[in-house]
């Protein structure tokens, strides 16, 4: 413990003993230091938030949807920074008045798009910062970007709008006399082959449907024919008369049917049917036929062996309702048969008919379908640009407006100054320890003897005259002006730095 003690004495005296050089270099390299900061030019920083608030209160339909109005914000932000809206801040703030040719603002706008930074924060929040070597100047370039943001989601929004309307209606105007033209070659068509066909479509169309009827009015032509041998059985099976007392006039069964329909037309009268009803319209062509049959029929006296079997009445009454029913469906049968033969007559006749009006047909829906949908498209647009003109679809706050810096965000001068002084002091007293490193003297009786390897008898103290004492504390004097100004110097740089802050903000 006592060696390391004696070794702190050492090094102390010898760094005293040499407190000129140790004082120099401080200065050296103080002065040095406080230049080289001096020459560090000031960085101001400006900050400003800015929150954009999206319109739900119109349908997506009309308005502009979330989706969509977020892709513009963050295309506007991204696009903040692009070399056109830099050229617009270096043009709208102090720097234009830096700039006298179109190197200078493409200089300015290189050192912008490195001096600003935009941020997306949470909930639509965005953060807008610009560096630069004035607080002035600083915020006007925030100022500058915000006005850029909020105009660029406004007017690009509506200029955007204004250009597809005009797109759409000239792709509008020239669909329409494509379509016109359509429509004329299609009319024109019709009238030269499919004006005295059946049906309607194409020929391919019609005849699909002529097949599809012909299909079903077989199917129950069979069904009705069927139905009427099966009638037509059962009234071979069943007596005409019922043997028994003999009565008064008896009722064919043409006068049997002609009842039925009337109790029909009666029941359908009375469930509301007019006459213009399907049914209605059946049943009086019904009754005219069986009335013209009821007055053919003779009415006769019924025997004495028997009377009219009411079973046989009833089975007749069905067979003539099924007899009508299977001429009405042999009568539609024939007529589908003959369309099927007219169409296909046409198609034998001229078999690129058919492909032709294909093709007109399939040009037609084409055309037709796309104006529509660019026609719907327009009414669209047209609402959403109507929306955004008489309302805000983004509505923006500026929720911190630009700050005016007071202090530069860099460099840190004070600790600037302070670390060269610290470097000036410490590399004054590590010159002194070193050059007592370099020159081999003896400060106690101890290190010479361990030098030496010899023992120290003694040791002879200093002798010191009044005028070397005086001489002594005059240099000591000096030694301490030299220090304190060292120290005066520093606090006059920080007064200074304090005055310049002052005087830019």
């Amino acid at each position: 413990m006592n060696g390391l003690y004696d070794e702190l004495r050492v090094a102390l005296h010898a760094v005293w003993t040499r407190r000129w050089l140790a004082l120099a270099v401080a200065w050296v390299i103080a002065i040095v230091g406080w230049l080289v900061v001096s020459q560090i030019p000031n960085s101001y920083e400006s900050r400003a938030r800015v929150f954009v608030q999206m319109q739900s209160i119109l349908p997506s339909k009309v308005g502009i949807t979330q989706i969509e109005q977020q892709k513009d914000v963050d295309r506007v932000r991204q696009t903040l920074t692009s070399a056109i809206n830099l050229q617009k801040v270096v043009r709208g703030t102090d720097l234009a008045n830096t700039v006298s040719n179109d190197r200078d603002i493409a200089d300015r706008v290189a050192g912008l798009q490195n001096a600003i930074k935009v941020t997306a924060q949470q909930d639509n929040l965005f953060e807008i910062t610009a560096t630069g070597s004035s607080p002035k100047l600083t915020r006007a370039i925030v100022q500058k970007l915000i006005d850029i943001f909020v105009e660029e989601n406004l007017a690009g929004d509506r200029d955007e709008t204004s250009q597809t309307l005009r797109f759409l209606d000239a792709q509008l105007e020239q669909r329409q006399k494509q379509l016109q033209d359509a429509e004329a070659k299609k009319t024109d068509f019709q009238n030269r082959y499919l004006g005295s066909l059946p049906g309607t479509g194409s020929l391919t169309d019609r005849m699909g449907a002529a097949r599809t009827q012909m299909a079903q009015v077989e199917s129950d032509l069979a069904a009705a024919q069927s139905s009427l041998a099966a009638v037509t059985g059962q009234m071979a099976g069943t007596p005409q008369s019922i043997a028994g007392m003999g009565g008064g006039a008896t009722t064919g069964p043409a006068r049997a049917r002609l009842n039925a329909i009337q109790g029909q037309i009666a029941e359908a009268r009375g469930r509301g049917f007019t006459d213009n009803h399907p049914d209605m319209v059946a049943l009086r062509g019904q009754l005219a036929a069986a009335s013209a049959a009821a007055r053919s029929e003779p009415v006769g006296a019924a025997g004495a062996g028997g009377s009219p079997n009411p079973l046989y009445l009833s089975l007749r009454s069905m067979q003539a309702e099924k007899q009508s029913q299977v001429a009405a469906l042999t009568m539609r049968k024939t007529q589908l048969q003959g369309d099927l033969d007219t169409i296909n007559g046409k198609l034998a006749g001229d078999p690129a008919v058919a492909a032709e009006q294909g093709q007109i047909e399939r040009n037609y829906a084409v055309l037709k379908d796309q104006y529509d949908k660019m026609l719907a498209d327009r009414e669209d647009i047209k609402l959403r640009g109507q929306a955004q003109t008489q309302t805000d679809a983004i509505k923006f706050s500026v929720i911190d407006p630009p700050t005016s810096p007071r202090v530069p965000n860099a460099p840190n001068r004070p600790m600037l100054l302070t670390g060269a002084l610290l470097a000036g002091i410490f590399g004054g007293i590590g010159a002194a320890f070193a050059m007592g490193q370099l020159q081999t003297t003896f400060a106690t009786s101890g290190r010479l003897e361990r030098a030496t390897g010899m023992p120290v008898i003694g040791s002879i103290g200093e002798m010191v005259t009044k005028a070397q004492i005086a001489a002594r504390r005059r240099k000591l004097a000096y030694f301490g002006g030299g220090s304190a100004a060292l120290a005066v110097a520093y606090v006059a740089l920080l007064g200074v730095e304090m005055v310049s802050r002052g005087m830019a903000a």
